[in-house]
Order: structure tokens, then C-alpha cells, then sequence
């Protein structure tokens, strides 16, 4: 084996893989299937660590089902991404001095398509960058051919159910993206603002009434005042009396509606139908006007007060001079500061206005509740379970979806308007002419669909729908969803609807929900902050590997995780071990012959390290069966660099220095078998090393590559008895002792040490069963069993804390004293600083009074290590002055 340069062996064994067609699901395949579908990522975008987190642990996943017999379908594509989509495309015109007016819609979209075959690539390139095993022959992207006919068979099944209507209401807009959104692509954040209390006075001259508000320039549409009906305080007055709206000169009338929180401010409240969505609600109850003072790039129309003083402003600007005119004419009562959550574009984060205007919606109550109950019977099920009530809370409480975006990069909304008759022909294909009165002046509606709309179709769009395809029969139901909560609500959700309603049954059984990835404090990454890291950056010094392994180790189905370069970078040295290890192991197995393990030719340490390995392979089933990633990571870390390389191999290395020993031969397949299997269960997190390693593996038998080695399965013959390996577990903890003696004497390791072990009960004869390997991995050189007047002997200690014997060093053996003493000495002053540190928190009221209990019992327990750490050094310190 040649030296470990990851970035060589990553290219060289992605393209044998991809080659070999290792990553090709099979439709005929007599194996089960196994499927899942990629949360497909931004045609715009690039790697990020969401991205690496999320496509290592699919990656996992698969690679693991396939060495567990399954037909693995791992269907990747990217999402057209309308929105995100065209900025970015507009930004390059920008760059040439035009706009997308000056190409026209036709050119535009076609420049749009030109861009995402010159970058749209870049993310799927990168994924294979991390190793990931995608079926690319079956590659899809939203827009594609397959996929627009699927959205149009959805849209025009639900618009001829009535699950799909055009109307004029109220939607969220960015005034940025001119286009409206979604209540879900609004993202709420939490900014200082004011609450203006305006008075409006009564028409009759008799007085005012106050009203207040966080956004004075939408009065100028306000089309009432309203109080509710049961607020003792506006009794007397009359529904319908009329109230001047200042700035306009137009009359409004009061209305009484519950709607009104008596309790908040004045119980008086402005309603503008077109500019608040609660607002739009009561007016149309009580048939309202609805006026519209704004354009839809936020500017003020002519609308915007008497003789359109403010049209042309924009809507802040109009705000602040609006302010200042009230406050002259005395109608500004007060300005109070608020904090309050305000709505901005997912997108641009440009603060959204609510706007009414004609939108295509989902009536979607009919098919959130089949979607609901598929979680609540079982048949789709969460991992971690607490996000079922997270699904249920937006589930039970949502509402239609606006599914229409004034973009031209998207799906067109495959509707037509007969300008002769009105009527609105929806078609999978063009009409020739009106529906209803066969009229040929009739032109395509502008609009696309939200992204989200064919995205929810993702699961069996890309599988073929609505065609009866031989994937969709094989791989529909998908097994499993990995995802980020961030976009439960988004797709997850949605997807569930879509599937039960068009395949009748859910797009996948299970939902596991994965981390977001934070900075090193756990905090969300972004440019602003400029705490970003990339992953691409990552896999270039460390390795892909070693970032893989990170990620597994680090998901913890926690909200967020956090990632430290450091991590990675102790990962990295994993990877190295994981090599080196290897390469020395398969070095010394020359001249091997196999020959078959059974128990009565084996001793101790094989049957250890063959029963751990057998149990590895259990524990892993469990718990990469239960998406237990970070679990996963642990056993394989804990189980190679301990229990293999730190033990076994060290044991091992006793029988391969003899000339003639016959057992030397067991302990070479021993190693092989330990070996080989732990490359194969460590394979699925870590691909590359793996592949370079096993492809040097010298035996019989051997697959063209690892990803065709059948996982490991637990077998009972290696299932030995707990009593007999108990013994292995004594025997560590008594070399344990002994190397912690050695450390705690600053003794050198390649000083050699007379040991003093006096072993209890069944252990009293360890030293003559296992000299050799307590005298090679202790460094000692012999053994007594008389304390001495100058040992320092303390306690072996077991599993469960139970005492074995004693084991002792002769301070003869320590060649500084003095050195030692003093360093000794200089620990118990600073643990003395500790434990002074902690005896002053508990002691003062303010912690004690108002912390919680974990966290003075963590103080507590803090301040009793202190004092054993403490009781232990002085009493080397005086064991040492003797």
C-alpha cells in the first residue's frame, strides 16, 4: 500500500464506481427495493454544510442498504427554483446594462435555460466531490419534459375538482421579486418598530376616536374604523357614524365586529382591506371597499391621499412624511415604541406588504386531512417522533395555498383567458380556441407556479407519473426521507398531500429529520455573520472522508449541531489510523493460509476481538436501521482505534514476532476477518479509505470493490461467553492500571518497570496466563508479589467498579523526584483555585436562589471530582516523599 493521499483516491475510486454502474438501481432485480428520493438543492445553488450533512447521511444510508441486499434506487436531481432563479439571471443582464423587459419573456426564459446548462451542474458535480452514490442515469431536474406534463396533469385534475381557484385576495408580496408568496416563504423577524395613535374625528364634528397603528401610510386606504360590538366604552355609538380619514377627505363609516381585542389599546382599530389580511376578512363581512394604495414595487399609487399627494413615494418614505403631516394638523396623538415581528421574503428578505390581488390558490383542507391521518395511524412515521406534533400544529391550523408567482421563470400556469367571453380554459395542452364560446382571442395567464407546487410532486414525478412506468411500480413508495425541519412545512408536508392524493398512497413510510449545521457555538451560518464555512474547502485539507465522518458523528436529530474545524481535523487523523492500521496489518499477513475460526482452536484476546467485531455488526444494524447516526459514528470509532488497533493489534503482534509458532496463523485470519469486516461497516460513512484499503486486502474471494461485500451479519458461533471474555476485560483494566502508574510516575515508556500485582478470587494467577501481554503492553519487565516498603500500589478496578487486586511500581523506578513532586504540587494549587472557585458560587445566595437544580448539581459534582483528583495527588505526593 502506497501513502494515504486522499484527494488521489477519492477521483480514482468515484470514477471506478460510477464506471461499474455500482450506483444503477435494477427495475427487474429479484432484491428488494430500497429507495429514496434527494431533497433536490437550488439549480443556483453550491455545496453548503447543510448539503454535507444531509447527502452524507442519504449517503450512509444507502450504501448500507445495498450491502445489506437491497435494490438501491438513490434518485438525485436539482430544483428549477424560480425565484432564486431569476435574480440570479437578472443580476448577469444587469452586468450587460439590460433588464429582462428589454429581452421579452420568450428571450428571457431561453437565457434562463442557456444559464442553468453552463452552471446548473455545479451542485450535482460536488455531490459526487462527497461521495456520493447517486443512480445519475436516472438524474432529474424539475423543468424537464416528464416532470412540467406532471404538473400539469396535477393542476388540471385539481382546478376540475374544484381544489384549485382563481380569485382577488390578499396575499403576501415582495415588492422586491414582484410576486407574491407563500405564508411559509415568509420569514418573521423580530425588529423596532412604533405604534402611531392617530385620531380620526367624528364627521359631525362632536370629537374623535383613536386609533393606533405600525404602519400609518396603509390608513390612506382604510375603508372603517372598528370597535367591538360587547366594548362598554363605544356602546353609545351608533354603527355606522362616519369618521374623517385625515389626509384624504373621505368618510369612513364605524363597524362592530368581534374581531376587535377590547382589551388591547383603545379597542378601536383601522380596517384596510387591502393592506392586512385579518383586515381583509372583516371587510368582506361587512362589504367594504377595498382600496389599494400602493403599486407593486411598494411605491405609493395615486390612491395614496387627496390628489394623490404621496403617489410615487416609496411606502417608508411615505411613512415618515405622512408622520410629520399628521403631527402638524394634530391628529398624531402619540408614538410609542413596539417591537414586533414584521414579514420578510425568504428570498431577498425585502419586508413583504400584504397585498390583494388575482392568485391561483389550493383548496388544501381536502388534502391536508388524509395527509394528517396517514401520521396519525402510523403509516407515515417521524424520526425524531416529537416532529409529528411540530407536522400536526401547521397541519390542523393551514390554510389555502397561494400557489401563483409573477415570475416567468417557473411553470406557466396552464390557464387561458377568452378575452371575447371572460371564461378561463384550463388545458394540459394549448387551446385552440374558448371552451365555452369558441372564440380564438384567448392568451395564456403570465404566471408560473410556486417551486414548492412541483416539488411536491418529486417522490413520484421523477419515478415516471403520470405514466404506469416500471420504476414507479418497483420504487413508489419510497423507503425513507432524510431531510432538514427546515422545510418540513415546505415540501415534506406537501409531498405527503400530493402522494395520497394522485398514488394513493404516501411518498415514503418514513421521515428521518436532520440537524441544521451551525457555526461552533451552534449558531446559523451566514455570509453576514461570516461564519460560513465550505464544505468543499473542508474535503480539500482534510479530506472527503474525514468530513463524512464529522457529519455522522456530529447529527445528534438535535435542532442544530455544531461544527468545528477542529472536529474534521481529528477525523482526519481517524482516517490516517484507519490506514495505517491497515497497511501494518496487511503487511504482516504473509504467508497466511485460511483456515476456519472455531472456538476450541482460539485463545482469549482472538475470541475477544472476534466477539466484538460480531457485536459491532449488531449494534450497528440497530442503529443505522433507526437513523442513529451519531451512535453509529461512536461504535465504529470506539470499536477501530481502541478495541483493534489500541488492543488487538498490540496483542497480536506477541505471536507474529515468534519464529515457530503454529498459532501465529490463527492470528493472522483473526486480524484478516477483524479487518474486512470492519471495513465494510465502516464503508457507508467512510467510502474512499475503505475502497483503497480493501482493494489491498490479500485473500480469497475477494469482490471487484467493497460495495459489493454483503454487510456483516452477527453470527452466535462468535457469540462467546460473557464469563470467559470478562476475563479480557480484567486483564485491560490491570494493564490499565499498571500504564496509569507509569504515567502518574513520569515514568518513560521505554523504561521497562518491575511490577508489583497481587490479583484476587479467579484473577490470582493473570500474571502466569498472560505475562507475555501484560509485560508487552505495561512495558513490564517482571513481576513480584511483595508490596515493599517503597511501592506505590493502588487498586485495580473493573467494569462496575469492583476491585480485582492491587498493582503497584517501586518509586525506585521514578528517575526526577523531585521533578515529579513539584509537578504534583503544582496540580493540587490549581485544583485548590477550582475547588475555592466553586465553594464561592454555592455559597452565594444569588446562584443558589436562582439557578436551576441541574446546574448546581453539576457544581456539586464538579467540587467532589476536585476533591478525589486532590486526595489522589497528595496522596502520590506522599507516597513519593517516603
Amino acid at each position: 500500500m502506497d501513502k494515504y493521499v486522499p484527494l488521489e483516491i477519492e477521483d480514482k475510486w468515484y470514477g471506478f464506481w460510477s464506471d461499474k454502474g455500482y450506483f444503477k438501481a435494477d427495475n427487474t432485480s429479484a432484491k428488494p427495493p430500497f429507495s429514496i428520493v434527494i431533497p433536490p438543492p437550488n439549480v443556483t445553488g453550491s455545496l453548503h454544510m447543510g448539503h454535507a450533512l444531509n447527502n452524507t447521511l442519504q449517503d450512509t444510508i444507502a450504501r448500507y442498504k445495498r450491502a445489506k441486499g437491497f435494490n438501491v434506487l438513490w434518485l438525485p436531481g436539482c430544483d428549477h427554483a424560480g425565484i432564486a432563479t431569476q435574480n440570479v439571471v437578472e443580476r448577469e443582464l444587469k452586468k450587460e446594462g439590460k433588464k429582462k423587459a428589454d429581452l421579452g419573456r420568450e428571450e428571457f426564459v431561453r437565457r434562463v435555460w442557456e444559464w442553468k446548462e453552463k452552471y446548473g451542474a455545479t451542485i450535482m458535480m460536488q455531490l459526487r466531490k462527497l461521495g456520493s452514490s447517486c443512480d445519475w442515469s436516472r438524474e432529474r431536474f424539475t423543468m424537464d419534459e416528464g416532470l412540467s406534463e406532471a404538473v400539469k396533469e396535477v393542476f388540471v385534475r385539481l382546478y376540475n375538482e374544484g381544489l384549485i381557484y382563481r380569485g382577488d385576495y390578499i396575499v403576501n408580496w415582495c415588492p422586491r421579486c414582484l410576486t407574491a408568496i407563500s405564508d411559509i416563504e415568509v420569514t418573521h423577524k423580530d425588529i423596532a418598530g412604533h405604534f402611531y395613535h392617530i385620531r380620526y374625528p367624528y364627521a359631525d364634528g362632536t370629537g374623535s376616536i383613536e386609533v393606533a397603528t405600525t404602519r400609518p401610510e396603509t390608513m390612506l386606504g382604510d375603508s372603517a374604523v372598528a370597535v367591538n360590538p360587547d366594548d362598554e366604552r363605544y356602546k353609545h355609538i351608533k354603527e355606522g357614524t362616519m369618521v374623517i380619514l385625515p389626509e384624504t377627505g373621505r368618510q369612513i363609516p364605524i363597524i362592530k365586529d368581534s374581531y376587535v381585542d377590547k382589551e388591547f389599546g383603545t379597542g378601536a382599530v383601522k380596517i384596510t382591506p387591502a393592506h392586512d389580511p385579518n383586515d381583509f376578512e372583516v371587510g368582506a363581512r361587512h362589504k367594504l371597499p377595498v382600496i389599494n394604495v400602493m403599486h407593486e414595487n411598494g411605491k405609493m399609487n395615486e390612491k395614496a391621499g387627496e390628489n394623490g399627494k404621496y403617489s410615487g413615494m416609496d411606502r417608508f418614505e411615505a411613512r415618515k412624511k405622512l408622520v410629520e403631516t399628521l403631527k402638524e394638523q394634530g391628529y398624531l396623538v402619540k408614538i410609542e415604541d413596539h417591537k414586533h415581528a414584521v414579514g420578510h421574503c425568504y428570498r431577498c428578505e425585502t419586508i413583504v406588504e400584504p397585498y390583494v390581488s388575482a392568485q391561483w390558490f389550493v383548496r388544501i383542507k381536502p388534502l391536508a386531512d388524509p395527509a394528517i391521518r396517514a401520521v396519525e395511524d402510523g403509516t407515515v412515521k417521524f424520526t425524531p417522533d416529537h416532529w409529528k406534533k411540530v407536522y400536526f400544529e401547521w397541519m390542523n391550523n393551514i390554510k389555502d395555498w397561494c400557489i401563483s408567482r409573477q415570475l416567468w421563470w417557473g411553470h406557466r400556469i396552464p390557464a387561458w383567458y377568452c378575452k371575447d367571453c371572460g371564461h378561463i380554459t384550463v388545458s394540459k395542452t394549448v387551446p385552440e380556441k374558448c371552451e365555452k364560446c369558441s372564440g380564438k382571442n384567448i392568451r395564456q395567464d403570465p404566471d408560473v407556479l410556486d417551486t414548492w407546487f412541483s416539488s411536491g410532486l418529486w417522490p413520484f414525478s421523477t419515478l415516471g407519473w403520470p405514466e404506469k412506468t416500471k420504476d414507479l411500480a418497483v420504487f413508489y413508495p419510497t423507503s425513507v426521507l432524510v431531510t432538514g425541519w427546515d422545510i418540513l412545512f415546505f415540501w415534506v408536508a406537501r409531498m405527503i398531500m400530493m402522494g395520497l392524493k394522485f398514488m394513493g398512497k404516501p411518498p415514503f413510510y418514513e421521515v428521518a429529520i436532520n440537524s441544521l449545521v451551525g457555526d461552533s457555538e451552534g449558531k446559523k451560518m451566514s455570509k453576514s455573520k461570516g461564519n460560513v464555512i465550505d464544505p468543499l474547502d473542508i474535503m480539500k485539507t482534510y479530506s472527503a472522508d474525514a468530513l463524512r465522518f464529522t457529519m455522522v458523528s456530529l447529527e445528534t436529530q438535535s435542532r442544530y449541531i455544531a461544527f468545528t474545524e477542529e472536529r474534521t481535523k481529528g477525523y482526519a487523523g481517524f482516517m490516517n489510523k484507519i490506514f495505517n492500521a491497515s497497511k501494518y496489518t496487511i503487511s504482516n499477513l504473509g504467508g497466511m493460509t485460511e483456515v476456519d475460526l472455531a472456538a476450541d482452536k482460539l485463545k482469549l484476546p482472538e475470541k475477544w476481538i472476534l466477539s466484538g467485531v460480531n457485536a459491532l455488526s449488531k449494534k450497528l444494524t440497530e442503529y443505522l436501521d433507526k437513523y442513529k447516526f451519531s451512535e453509529t459514528a461512536a461504535e465504529l470509532y470506539g470499536f477501530f482505534w481502541h478495541d483493534f488497533c489500541d488492543w488487538y493489534i498490540e496483542m497480536s503482534k506477541i505471536e507474529l514476532m515468534k519464529e515457530d509458532s503454529e498459532y501465529k496463523n490463527i492470528v493472522k485470519n483473526v486480524l484478516l476477518k477483524v479487518l474486512k469486516d470492519s471495513l465494510i461497516m465502516l464503508h457507508p460513512v467512510v467510502p474512499f479509505v475503505t475502497e483503497e484499503i480493501y482493494q489491498n486486502l490479500p485473500m480469497n474471494g475477494k469482490k471487484e470493490s467493497i460495495m459489493l461485500e454483503p454487510w456483516p451479519e452477527y453470527s452466535v458461533r462468535f457469540n462467546f461467553a460473557a464469563e470467559e471474555l470478562s476475563e479480557m476485560d480484567d486483564l485491560m483494566s490491570l494493564i490499565f492500571r499498571i500504564r496509569q502508574l507509569r504515567g502518574d510516575l513520569e515514568i518513560s515508556p521505554a523504561d521497562k518497570v518491575e511490577a508489583y500485582v497481587a490479583m484476587e478470587g479467579r484473577r490470582t494467577d493473570m500474571t502466569v496466563k498472560f505475562a507475555d501481554i501484560i509485560q508487552m503492553l505495561a512495558k513490564v519487565s517482571s513481576f513480584t508479589g511483595e508490596p515493599g516498603d517503597n511501592r506505590i500500589i493502588r487498586p485495580v478496578t473493573a467494569a462496575g467498579n469492583r476491585e480485582i487486586g492491587r498493582a503497584g511500581i517501586d518509586t525506585s523506578a521514578v528517575k526526577d523526584r523531585a521533578k515529579v513532586i513539584a509537578n504534583k504540587e503544582k496540580k493540587v494549587s490549581e485544583i485548590e483555585k477550582g475547588i475555592s472557585a466553586v465553594k464561592n458560587k454555592l455559597s452565594n445566595p444569588n446562584f443558589v436562589n436562582n439557578a436551576m437544580k441541574k446546574s448546581i448539581d453539576e457544581e456539586q459534582a464538579k467540587l467532589g471530582n476536585y476533591e478525589t483528583d486532590k486526595k489522589a495527588l497528595l496522596d502520590f505526593i506522599n507516597d513519593l516523599k517516603k
